[in-house]
């Protein structure tokens, strides 16, 4: 029998690919964890989407990663350079590997404006947080995938819910 998969933030998994091409890596515990029961699909969106490593933060202005899809926001940096279409760009990509994969399952990285499940950083970039998802977050929750913020992971409840899935 094949381990479910799952999709997880790249940067949550180790690889150093956030904008300040640093990780925030689970445990080494988590991590083993993960690995031996889930086939974890790692994804950055802000890499799929075209942007370097490192490179400038970016928060999103004027809405949530929601209001960025239907056109009513924008991400940018805090010198005022739009990288909307890549944030979107890497959403789709993200989207499309779940799709591919059949997951049901994604485990995002916190806060941020990809990845964020349930706030993210207000475009202010002073630090404050607002309610919204990121991006990411906001498209796959549209195509009916389940987000799961780093902050509230579960490992065994999630294995629990994907058995009774299949």
């Amino acid at each position: 029998m094949s381990k479910p998969k799952v999709i997880v933030s790249a940067c949550l998994f180790g690889h150093p690919v956030r904008y300040d091409g640093m990780a925030r890596p689970f445990s080494a515990a988590q991590t083993r964890k993960l690995s031996t029961l889930f086939q974890v699909i790692p994804v950055c969106p802000e890499c799929l989407g075209g942007l370097q490593v490192p490179r400038p933060a970016a928060e999103i202005v004027g809405g949530s990663g929601a209001d960025v899809l239907s056109a009513k926001a924008r991400v940018r940096t805090a010198q005022g350079e739009d990288q909307t279409e890549a944030f979107v760009a890497g959403a789709r990509s993200v989207l499309e590997c779940a799709l591919k994969h059949q997951v049901q399952f994604a485990i995002l990285k916190a806060n941020s404006p990809s990845c964020g499940t349930s706030q993210h950083y207000d475009g202010s970039f002073c630090g404050k947080l607002r309610p919204g998802q990121g991006v990411t977050a906001a498209l796959l929750q549209r195509h009916g995938i389940q987000l799961i913020s780093e902050e509230n992971l579960q490992i065994e409840q999630l294995a629990d819910a994907l058995c009774q899935t299949e």
